[in-house]
């Protein structure tokens, strides 16, 4: 098979935020998809292409889904996000985020799909040893939302080790932004992430609070490495090609190589809508490290990627989605 020649692609989680955008940049690549979607946090009007609405932990469900498709590739991006509920419920996160990653696998095997690009978190390191964060960082994520995507990582790894399913596994720092035409955004409900709270905030839409916890920082805020959910989309591209040239199985971070507190991010934002917003406080977040931000030099060797788009147009691309949808997706 020629690395140019179209493949067929399932998408778990297609129907999310960075799921959507990475099913686009696949479409617009000439590869036909197919996206897998509980729709809890996704959303029909994110994806123009054939939709399965399923559960990953519904073992016949997933199996039916493959045996179906006969697909070339599988990018696993479907999974609980949430740092707070993590730490509330673990047992959610193993079900579905563990449990629901093994149904996968194993059909994967079973029909035959040699490839999996999946969508893993700096959550796995944990708090920073050294900074810039790079691969060789000790993983001991601080939450359970981190400890399940490391232990899929590392079942991976055992799968290709006993049976040659080859992946590599992405571990994103902060997705932000929206679609520079502000066509595709990002749509939670409920809404944890900073940027999109800051910016509806700005715009009125709902009061502002923040949930920084205080850590000892220049500013007291914690700083984190943003990047643009389009540079995200990107890397998934670049990540199937390594793998169809033969790349063995891997983990690469994904980040944009700076850090910005998060009193930094609503100042910009502040300036770039002109809105002074009140700030109010919130319950700050559990399993909070102090400070992260990303080496992407793997991502660059490997994948030749790096990142296209700063902090300012992560905010600008992400106003314009506010602006255009206030309330969110129509559904």
């Amino acid at each position: 098979m020629s690395e140019r020649e179209p493949l067929r692609v399932l998408v778990t989680g297609g129907a999310g935020y960075i799921g959507s955008f990475t099913v686009r940049a696949l479409q617009e690549a000439g590869h036909e998809v197919v996206v897998f979607d509980n729709l809890r946090y996704g959303h029909r009007a994110a994806v123009d292409c054939p939709l399965i609405v399923g559960e990953l932990a519904d073992r016949d469900v997933v199996f039916s889904a493959i045996a179906d498709g006969r697909f070339d590739a599988v990018f696993h991006l479907a999974a609980y996000t949430s740092v707070r509920e993590s730490v509330e419920d673990p047992a959610k996160y193993v079900r579905h985020n563990i449990g629901g990653a093994i149904n996968l696998l194993d059909a994967c095997l079973a029909y035959e799909v040699p490839w999996v690009v999946y969508s893993s978190t700096s959550e796995v390191y944990g708090e920073a040893r050294y900074l810039p964060l790079d691969e060789n960082h000790p993983t001991e994520p601080a939450n359970p939302y981190g400890a399940s995507k490391l232990a899929v990582e590392e079942f991976l790894r055992w799968y290709d080790q006993a049976y040659g399913l080859r992946s590599i596994s992405l571990r994103y720092f902060n997705a932000a932004g929206a679609a520079l035409d502000g066509s595709l955004g990002e749509d939670h409900r409920p809404e944890e992430h900073l940027i999109p709270n800051a910016i509806r905030g700005a715009l009125g839409l709902q009061a502002f609070r923040l949930t920084s916890p205080r850590v000892d920082t220049p500013d007291g805020t914690t700083i984190r490495d943003y990047v643009h959910v389009l540079d995200l989309a990107e890397a998934h591209l670049l990540a199937l090609q390594a793998l169809r040239r033969g790349h063995p199985t891997d983990v690469i971070n994904l980040g944009s190589g700076v850090g910005y507190s998060t009193r930094q991010v609503i100042e910009l934002v502040q300036e770039i809508t002109g809105v002074e917003f009140p700030i109010e406080p919130g319950e700050p977040r559990p399993g909070e490290p102090p400070v992260k931000y990303a080496s992407y030099a793997k991502a660059e060797r490997v994948l030749g990627w790096r990142p296209r788009y700063g902090l300012e147009e992560i905010i600008r691309s992400a106003v314009l989605w506010h602006q255009r949808f206030p309330h969110g997706y129509p559904e």
